[in-house]
């Protein structure tokens, strides 16, 4: 854990600090990405898990469109560039280690490649793996065929 955020635990509610501080102070990992959670804003449905960089996490703060890092493709990634289906940044928060990012979204239509609401859609139960959630729109419909 930084200093900074060693500090913040003991700030008295409604403390504020600089931006750039808190940016600094943020513990990337070794890739330079941090784990970003998207919550739906008004229902709390947990939507996506992917990575932010520096870069990403600014121009998300910046512009209210929330934007990725894709390690895949090594680059940018504007969620809903391709397929439409954008995500509006709420609110964001750090955790109080500073390595992990929650963010509360306002989400078009599904957040997940696969078409559906939430990319968290196979149930582990028991000794059985359930799909809980059907598709939204047919991944073609949003990609076109892969």
């Amino acid at each position: 854990m930084t200093d900074t955020f060693k500090r913040l635990e003991g700030a008295a509610l409604d403390s504020r600090r600089p931006l750039g501080e808190i940016l600094d102070a943020i513990r990337f990992n070794d890739d330079g990405l941090i784990p970003a959670i998207a919550q739906q804003h008004d229902s709390g449905e947990v939507l996506m898990m992917a990575w932010m960089n520096r870069e990403a996490l600014e121009e998300t703060l910046a512009t209210g469109r929330v934007c990725y890092w894709s390690r895949s493709k090594g680059k940018l990634w504007r969620k809903g560039e391709s397929s439409g289906q954008q995500q509006h940044l709420r609110s964001a928060t750090l955790d109080c280690d500073g390595d992990t990012l929650l963010m509360q979204v306002d989400q078009t239509g599904p957040a997940c490649h696969s078409g559906r609401r939430s990319c968290f859609y196979v149930s582990l139960e028991g000794d059985e793996a359930r799909i809980i959630s059907a598709p939204l729109i047919d991944p073609e419909t949003l990609y076109g065929k892969r």
